[in-house]
């Protein structure tokens, strides 16, 4: 096996794949979780003994140097979508960050490769692209070779993009709209985590960021109506002005405590802008990965919402797992 590469966040949707993509590679692996007793299925991502896991607080630097000791690379994932407790976007996307870069530098880490995201930015108006923008600004002076890797909504079978769209169609009689122009270019948690996986083992990305978007461009409306179409739901899609919009995303900052909102405001002001990969930034070509297309994956998981499940009929405008987009041509045979 090659050496020790320790995963920061390995347990989520993202790091499951970065994992299993490390210890394909032949890392041996130690993901560390803030809780993990949660994260025992992660053993069984390697062969016997390839991966183990370990407690480790982005927010506490002595278990972050700890999970640190005698690794040559490191990954960190660690993020979150909304805010709540002290999972705040600052002490995890900004001094966070910092922390591991810091203590990667004080270790004698070879590689760390820092997810950060799509429209990160330290002037943003949103707090969750500006404490990335600041958090990347962090990693580069403590850990001026780090790879940074930029990916836009990230799309898997255990994705919280179109899954949860996905049951609100099956769920409520019509799918709000915000943002309907708004651009999305989603890429395969697969291609992300073999660029990741690529880059702790190459020299020749010390230093670069990549931005990570898929084949193809769409508008909120189209993601919308593709999932509609993929679930057979036939809902009309309601939008939602501005103001309503950051006046359900006030209400759902104040849930967000409790139960996972399902829009809060600062999501309501990143969707005023586009997500799609920056033209002159090295990206997944570049990476030396085909990128995959968001119809070739996503109807393999969310059959799983359409009236019947698996044993449903495949609906109109989906044939053989292949989503017609929405006024395209037609090629069904």
């Amino acid at each position: 096996m090659q050496g020790l590469v320790t995963v920061f966040g390995g347990s989520g949707f993202v790091g499951g794949q970065v994992v299993r993509a490390l210890a394909k590679a032949g890392h041996r692996v130690r993901v560390a979780v803030r809780q993990p007793n949660l994260a025992y299925k992660m053993r069984m991502l390697g062969d016997v003994g390839q991966i183990e896991v370990v407690q480790a607080n982005v927010r506490n630097a002595a278990s972050v140097a700890r999970a640190l000791d005698g690794a040559e690379g490191c990954v960190n994932l660690v993020g979150v979508l909304f805010e709540s407790g002290r999972q705040k976007f600052l002490s995890v996307h900004t001094m966070g960050a910092r922390t591991v870069a810091e203590a990667a530098a004080k270790a004698g880490v070879k590689h760390l490769v820092h997810i950060s995201a799509i429209g990160a930015d330290v002037n943003s108006p949103a707090k969750y692209a500006r404490s990335k923008g600041e958090g990347e600004a962090a990693v580069r002076e403590a850990f001026p070779g780090a790879t940074i890797v930029r990916p836009s909504i990230v799309f898997g079978p255990e994705d919280d993009f179109f899954n949860r769209f996905a049951q609100m169609a099956a769920l409520a009689p019509a799918l709000p709209l915000v943002g309907g122009d708004t651009r999305f270019q989603p890429v395969f948690v697969g291609d992300v985590a073999a660029v990741i996986a690529k880059a702790v083992a190459s020299p020749a990305a010390a230093g670069v960021t990549y931005e990570l978007g898929g084949p193809t461009v769409y508008t909120m409306r189209e993601i919308l109506e593709l999932i509609l179409v993929e679930t057979g739901r036939n809902r009309p899609l309601i939008p939602l002005p501005w103001p309503v919009a950051s006046l359900i995303g006030s209400l759902g900052d104040l849930v967000a405590g409790v139960i996972p909102p399902p829009l809060t405001s600062d999501q309501v002001q990143m969707l005023k802008s586009d997500n799609v990969a920056e033209q002159g930034l090295p990206g997944l070509a570049e990476a030396g990965v085909t990128p995959t297309a968001v119809e070739a994956i996503v109807p393999s998981y969310l059959y799983r919402y359409r009236k019947g499940g698996q044993y449903a009929e495949t609906p109109a405008g989906a044939v053989l797992g292949i989503i017609v987009r929405p006024g395209a041509k037609d090629e069904r045979p």
